[in-house]
């Protein structure tokens, strides 16, 4: 059976928190739909509806505890077939309403909530392998189907896995991963999950199906699949992937490290990646982190390695690791902090718990080259701090690349209730443009949705007309995910900050 999207907090009520235009279904579509698939209605099931009109978007949370969601949807509908989804979509298309795809709805920018109202297409039932090329390392997967499931019966009955394992991994699912271009924690062995697709099947808004990819390299004009990687559901919903699976890896080995500064553990990182070195894993906390949750004493950093596969070469990284880190002034920390990393790495209890006691609280995760690191790592923490109610800023490198990495912020803020949201952009104001004028780009895999919306233009400056431009070709309607990527919609104006 399918497995479900996770709450991200409790719903106190059915309410929605944005105000402006919502848009209606009309009588005949929703009899259109509901002779396509289930579909679930206001009247039907308010509490499923609400339900499915959230994700985690961390300032959603607060909202969730005063009784709203940004934006309650009229309808959920919950196709079981490509062919269902195209139907569904060109009855949305033509009757010009809102459509809003859900997997998991684990992201935490709001691209999953409908904030034009309409009608959420709630992927889910789309779900399970189709089919596995053990011999050339391809499985074929549904998009609603969830990653321990997908793990799970590929390392039982084929002896493969994808390696894409985000902190989310028990929350999302693989058309999530795609749609975000998310990232797993071992993406340096395993690269990001733009990397791991050969092929994908998608609707258009009309709903036409396309099939994109599915050989190893070509050359054959642009790469279109590339084009609905990332898209957040504002060009297509996909409804078939193909992935790359590797075999079980065969062997494991961990260290850790302590450094005296995060600019020396980043050089460590950096050394590593240049020499052609790529393990699984390389964490590097700052000092506060490292002292909140790695055993570290407040003044010094930690890194964790992790690297699995074939033993020659785990020996082969695990060897540059060690010469890497002692070329920049590290020395041997307790292993066994790599197993504690482990054993709560998907923990989001904390998360929860300081949401209900009105800290504002989120993480902003960017990537930069390694010449920027240094700059973005103090400038964005000043930033941050600088904030009136801001009490924490802190950091940790998550991922490693040949050409860079990514900075991982967390940031928390105490400010009167009244001030939550004001406060929350504030920060977010602050982090992300401090992020943009110091090198580093928008997001790294958490996506955009419409909490970074209003920084996409800034971001991708004059090549963000070219983006436009595609949307409404693709989607002259305006019907996908509207409200999203910082793109115009029909609709209105997007009702955030």
């Amino acid at each position: 059976m399918p497995s479900s999207p996770t709450p991200p907090i409790e719903l106190t009520g059915s309410g929605s928190r944005f105000v402006g235009p919502s848009v209606e279904v009309p009588e005949e579509a929703l009899d259109a739909l509901a002779s396509i698939c289930e579909a679930i209605t206001v009247d039907d099931s308010t509490d499923q509806v609400a339900e499915a009109s959230r994700d985690w978007w961390q300032m959603a949370l607060h909202w969730s505890l005063l009784g709203d969601v940004p934006r309650l949807a009229e309808v959920v509908v919950r196709p079981t077939s490509t062919a269902e989804v195209a139907a569904a979509v060109g009855v949305c298309n033509q009757a010009r309403v809102p459509l809003t795809v859900a997997g998991g709805r684990s992201g935490v920018c709001g691209a999953a909530a409908p904030i034009f109202g309409g009608v959420v297409l709630d992927a889910t039932a789309l779900a399970g392998i189709e089919s596995v090329d053990v011999g050339s390392g391809i499985v074929e997967v549904l998009p609603g189907t969830f990653g321990p499931d997908l793990e799970r019966e590929l390392r039982d009955a084929h002896g493969l896995s994808v390696g894409h394992f985000p902190q989310s991994f028990e929350l999302a699912t693989v058309g999530g991963w795609v749609a975000s271009r998310g990232a797993g924690q071992y993406s340096t062995r395993y690269g990001k999950i733009e990397d791991m697709v050969v092929g994908l099947e998608a609707v258009l808004p009309d709903g036409s199906i396309i099939r994109t990819g599915g050989a190893p390299a070509a050359a054959a004009g642009p790469d279109l699949m590339q084009l609905l990687i990332g898209s957040e559901g504002t060009l297509a919903v996909i409804t078939r992937v193909w992935l790359r699976a590797h075999p079980a890896p065969a062997s494991e080995r961990r260290s850790a490290w302590s450094f005296p500064s995060f600019a020396d553990g980043v050089e460590a990182c950096r050394t590593t990646l240049r020499r052609g070195a790529t393990p699984a894993v390389l964490r590097l906390y700052d000092a506060a982190e490292s002292a909140r949750g790695q055993g570290g004493d407040g003044t010094e950093c930690i890194l964790l390695v992790l690297d699995e596969g074939e033993p020659g070469l785990v020996e082969a990284t695990m060897a540059v690791v060690e010469s890497s880190c002692t070329a920049a002034g590290g020395r041997h920390a307790d292993v066994a902090l790599v197993d504690a990393w482990l054993g709560h790495r998907n923990d989001t209890s904390a998360l929860q718990g300081l949401t209900r006691k009105g800290y504002v609280v989120d993480t902003m995760e960017i990537a930069a080259p390694w010449s920027a690191l240094d700059g973005l790592f103090e400038h964005v923490r000043a930033s941050l701090m600088n904030v009136e109610h801001a009490r924490a800023a802190t950091c940790h490198l998550s991922h490693s690349y040949a050409d860079g990495a990514c900075l991982y912020f967390t940031f928390a803020a105490t400010p009167p209730p009244d001030e939550i949201e004001s406060t929350y952009v504030a920060l977010w104001d602050a982090g992300q443009r401090a992020v943009l004028r110091h090198g580093g780009n928008l997001s790294h895999h958490h996506g955009v949705g419409i909490n970074r919306g209003r920084f996409v233009a800034e971001s991708l400056g004059n090549s963000f007309d070219l983006l436009v431009r595609i949307k409404q070709a693709v989607d002259p309607n305006g019907i996908m995910n509207p409200g999203k990527l910082g793109l115009p919609s029909p609709f209105g104006t997007t009702p955030w900050p």
